[in-house]
């Protein structure tokens, strides 16, 4: 039978190799989706690279969730609450409109061609 407490205690007990996967995961996958919105392409690899950083996003909120549950409140449980918050938003922003998201990094990228200098 499934049991949480167990699951729970394996997040706590595992948690400096959980973070050292979680946090460049969730980077990388969030950049992924990022990335795979300026290229303009299409929602089918869109799709699956957002779900599997959603995936990896609520895996780390579920985790600092189980700290949170036992009473550890310190600075590094609020970063990594806010990680895996920024991400999911970002994630979920590309479900909900990700015309906006593109438009944003158009902008970006010539206003830093702009300051460096570059011809557009």
């Amino acid at each position: 039978m499934f049991d949480f407490h167990h699951l729970c205690e394996f997040s706590r007990l595992n948690c400096t190799a959980i973070c050292a996967f979680l946090i460049p995961a969730n980077l990388l996958a969030t950049l992924q989706t990022i990335i795979l919105v300026g290229l303009n392409r299409s929602w089918m690899q869109l799709a699956s690279a957002i779900t599997i950083a959603i995936t990896l996003a609520v895996v780390m909120i579920w985790h600092v969730l189980t700290w949170f549950m036992i009473g550890v409140v310190m600075l590094p449980t609020y970063i990594l609450l806010t990680l895996g918050s920024v991400c999911l938003v970002i994630n979920f922003w590309t479900i909900v409109n990700r015309k906006s998201m593109r438009q944003l990094l158009t902008e970006v990228r010539l206003l830093a061609a702009d300051s460096l200098g570059w011809v557009k």
